[in-house]
């Protein structure tokens, strides 16, 4: 027997990386080896030592490490200008200069720093909320552990849409599926089996075993686990993968913003230098000047000021019972439109409650009752065991049904089980009764059921049509005596039944849901109903929610519609129902073809293909792990209140980003405008370097508090999205106001004050500061500001801070090294009258601007993919959801960098 305690490597079969040989061997062999209990499982203390040996079943994990964050900030071609500019001032001999510059790429780059590692830390806490758990049998019970705890020689219960969690040779199955494409490409479920293979067969060919990553399409099984983590197929693969996930659209409009700056720099400073060339001045100060210039112009704390937005959002959204896998998510959730969902647990209470059984003929309800007991995958003596099916755990609980359980386990024999799956919505069981008889037992969809019933009573059918109307769910049970004896099941056998009734299930609608659809009409989202639920089911819930009463969609209807009719039926349908997994997915296509933002939120297996299809995919904590291995948003509570809070949060947080944006970008091209006028028919420079990049920096500072800022309750009415022709006008329009002001000021100094250079540069910095500061009062919002519009007190300090530093820098003791002189009392009372008028001309400047940009069109979306990411963020030591994925944020740098992280295979095609 093999010692599990010496080497890692070689103790179990498989973590060598001979899957192959394993899968060679026989079941009961391996058994032995790994000294597991085909019975009982691993005991308490096997688990222990084996997890001190092989460590988490794990392929990736997110740590906030501060090594990465830094260099992350060391490489920003901002700070190569920097850099180079403070060289450059050192070399020809100003050295107050260059330790100016230097002191500030020390502050620039301490703030980003700071403020993604918080981010970074607040992604790392984000992803230990999120879980993912497998059946394991343990100390002779099932129990569901976190897929991270898994180690050799454990038992694995595999189930309809379960992700694999680690590769596993099987040892029982029931016409089990899975889905391999992840790793071998191949487009078809694999059919599964328990006999061993040649050895040396190829991945694709190991029918015997199933895989980690890859998920159950169909039926069930059991198997042992002989490869963990990075010594699995899938951690191999993952290990080897040097990709990084494609740009989310935040993401894209950070990149085309910073191309609009490097364009706008490119020629600032180009023109710039060329014209102080032509006036004869040297040739390093022009240099000097245009470096600064082309600095300047930059947002330089853009990437601290949206991962300060975004990691404070996503604690606030996390407090909200709303967690995002990346934070750069958090904008794409706040630009949905469209809202396509199942009703269960969203718009009813998803405490599903039997009601009663009703007869089809002769049968008594207890008879009907009994039958459906019977007919349940995995059944015990106490009901469908651990994750089992709701409909059979409510039925088993039900206090109808608690003589009739008694009376199961002792009369009947469970001789197979025929799984439920999505495409027959319907499960089959082989049992023996007390006479050794064989039954057939089919309990699903009424209309699958009866479908294959040989005759339905008109009668049964008047009751089917009555439960549906009052908006209960409804299963059908049917029988078949079987004169031959036999021990498997197929679909061919699931005919000629006949109907012994109906089991109805109540799932009232929330007592809040009118409201929170309410609230999100409000946010503008309109929401959709996607379900396998009858159709008058659907309606009625709807109807009572006050969603209208529209004629229905049903697959069959959907079947017959090319993808533009569709798309035009999609537009005026509230209920689509009795729908399949590839129906979900195609209406989900059919409306982001019309335009607009289009999240999906679904909790089952079937509900995967959507997912992945929507804008933003979205799912539950108590969902299926494909579901959340297939969502970019996981709600802790199955409430669409919830939602609304998410929505309102992605947009609030956008809305400030947009604030610094617009400030920026208006600001600071006026003001660098205003430089290069200036240096036209000014003797010397304007302004320093080194001052140009202090303006920029005590400015920028003051701005880490526009997170923290209030948002108009217009903002968060409609979808928030990056529009790069709407901030391209808005800095044309509003930069030249701010140059209006500063050549206002540029006469104060030479014609009322006669300044010299360091007076001249000290009263530009100082207004320039001051207005390109206070200015956010106005900018921040399209009312009026402070009487229809206030804005956060941490703002209002922050601006107000900054202002007086700026004010009172040419007086203090460093004022002669930084190049300023001490300003006369009258220029303050002139400056108080040109901020004033600054800010009425801004406000001016609102009416007109705003009134022509109503009408900009809402740019295309880019195309975004997922990657091999998605099932290795799943097993993550820090997150069982999407470790890969979160370290991808928008703390990166504003030209759109993406960390590299492993990628996921099962692509998720954006709108293009």
């Amino acid at each position: 027997m093999t010692s599990l305690g010496v080497d890692p490597a070689a103790a179990t079969p498989g973590t060598a990386g001979d899957l192959a040989g394993t899968a060679a061997r026989a079941a009961d062999d391996l058994l032995r080896e790994l000294e597991v209990r085909p019975d009982s499982g691993l005991t308490g203390d096997q688990v222990e030592r084996r997890t001190a040996i092989f460590g988490p079943n794990a392929v990736s994990s997110h740590r906030a490490r501060w090594l990465p964050v830094l260099w992350h900030q060391l490489r920003s071609p901002l700070l190569g200008l920097l850099v180079a500019a403070a060289v450059a001032s050192y070399v020809i001999g100003e050295r107050g200069s260059a330790v100016i510059i230097c002191a500030i790429v020390g502050v620039s780059v301490g703030l980003g720093f700071g403020n993604e590692f918080r981010a970074e830390k607040a992604a790392e806490a984000l992803h230990s909320q999120i879980r993912h758990e497998t059946v394991v049998l343990r100390d002779g019970r099932e129990v569901a552990v976190d897929v991270t705890t898994l180690v050799p020689g454990d038992l694995v219960r595999l189930r309809l849409g379960e992700v694999v969690p680690a590769d596993l040779r099987l040892l029982s199955v029931n016409r089990l599926q899975c889905d391999e494409s992840v790793l071998t490409g191949e487009s078809l479920p694999v059919t599964k089996s328990t006999d061993a293979v040649d050895a040396g067969s190829p991945l694709a060919e190991l029918s015997c075993c199933a895989l980690m990553g890859t998920v159950v399409h169909s039926g069930s099984g059991t198997g042992v686990v002989v490869s963990t983590g990075p010594r699995t197929e899938f951690g191999k693969i993952a290990a080897g993968l040097n990709t990084h996930p494609l740009d989310t659209e935040f993401q894209v409009g950070l990149a085309k913003f910073s191309m609009l700056l490097v364009y706008v720099g490119a020629v600032l400073t180009t023109v710039i230098f060329g014209l102080n060339l032509a006036l004869h001045k040297p040739i390093l100060d022009a240099l000097l000047f245009s470096l600064a210039i082309a600095v300047g112009i930059t947002p330089q704390l853009l990437p601290a000021v949206v991962s300060t937005s975004l990691a404070a959002g996503s604690r606030r959204m996390s407090r909200l019972k709303v967690l995002v896998k990346r934070l750069v998510c958090i904008e794409d959730l706040g630009d949905i439109d469209t809202l396509f969902t199942d009703k269960t647990g969203t718009l009813t209470q998803g405490r599903i409650d039997f009601m009663r059984a009703v007869p089809a003929g002769d049968d008594e309800p207890d008879a009907v009752l009994r039958w459906g007991l019977l007919c349940t995958e995995n059944a015990s003596s106490t009901g469908p065991g651990v994750g089992g099916n709701p409909l059979d755990q409510a039925l088993w609980d039900s206090s109808a049904a608690a003589g009739a359980q008694h009376a199961v386990p002792a009369g009947f024999t469970q001789v197979t089980v025929l799984p439920f799956d999505h495409e027959r919505q319907m499960v089959s069981v082989l049992v023996k009764d007390p006479d050794g008889r064989l039954q057939l037992i089919t309990k699903g969809a009424p209309e699958s059921v009866l479908a294959r019933c040989l005759d339905v009573p008109a009668a049964a059918e008047a009751s089917l049509q009555a439960e549906f109307a009052d908006g209960n769910r409804v299963v059908a049970v049917a029988i078949r005596q079987l004169d031959h004896p036999q021990d498997t099941l197929t679909a061919a056998d699931e005919d000629g039944l006949r109907l012994v009734g109906l089991l109805v299930f109540l799932d009232p609608p929330k007592l809040d849901a009118a409201d929170a659809l309410q609230r999100l009409a409000n946010l503008g989202i309109s929401v959709r109903i996607v379900t396998g639920d009858n159709a008058a089911v659907a309606q009625k819930v709807c109807h009572d929610l006050g969603l209208g009463s529209r004629p229905a969609l049903t697959g069959t209807d959907i079947d017959a519609l090319d993808d533009a009719q569709l798309a035009t039926a999609v537009e005026t349908t509230t209920v689509f129902a009795r729908v399949s997994p590839e129906h979900k997915a195609r209406i989900v296509r059919a409306r982001r073809r019309s335009g607009g933002g289009v999240a999906f939120l679904g909790d089952g297996v079937n509900d995967a293909l959507a997912l992945h299809a929507a804008d933003v995919g979205i799912s539950v904590d108590s969902a299926v792990d494909v579901a959340k291995d297939a969502a970019d948003v996981i709600l802790l509570d199955k409430d669409l209140d919830v939602l609304a809070d998410g929505v309102a949060e992605g947009r609030r947080i956008f809305a400030n980003t947009i604030k610094y944006v617009l400030m920026g970008t208006s600001s600071n091209f006026g003001n660098m405008a205003s430089a290069a006028g200036a240096s036209l028919f000014l003797s010397f420079l304007p302004m320093l370097p080194s001052q140009i990049l202090l303006n920029n920096l005590l400015y920028d500072s003051s701005q880490l508090a526009i997170p923290t800022d209030n948002v108009d309750d217009d903002q968060l009415r409609r979808p928030s999205h990056w529009d790069i022709r709407f901030i391209r006008r808005f800095m044309i329009f509003f930069g030249p106001l701010s140059s209006v002001f500063d050549f206002l000021t540029f006469g104060v100094m030479l014609w009322v004050f006669h300044s010299g250079p360091a007076q001249f540069r000290s009263g530009w910095f100082v207004e320039s500061l001051a207005t390109q500061t206070l200015v956010i009062f106005a900018i921040r919002t399209r009312r009026i500001p402070f009487f229809r519009s206030h804005p956060s007190l941490p703002l209002t300090l922050a601006a107000l801070g900054v202002v007086t530093v700026g004010a009172v820098l040419p007086a203090t003791p460093i004022a002669h090294a930084l190049g300023f002189q001490p300003l006369p009392g009258a220029f303050f009372a002139a400056l108080i009258a040109m901020v004033i008028s600054y800010l009425m001309l801004i406000e001016a400047g609102k009416r007109i601007f705003y009134g022509a940009a109503e009408a900009v069109s809402r740019p295309p979306r880019p195309d975004r993919r997922r990657h091999l990411r998605r099932r290795a963020g799943y097993f993550s030591t820090a997150s069982p959801a999407a470790a890969a994925d979160i370290a991808n944020s928008a703390t990166s740098a504003p030209i759109g960098h993406s960390s590299r992280r492993i990628a996921m295979a099962a692509p998720k095609t954006r709108r293009a």
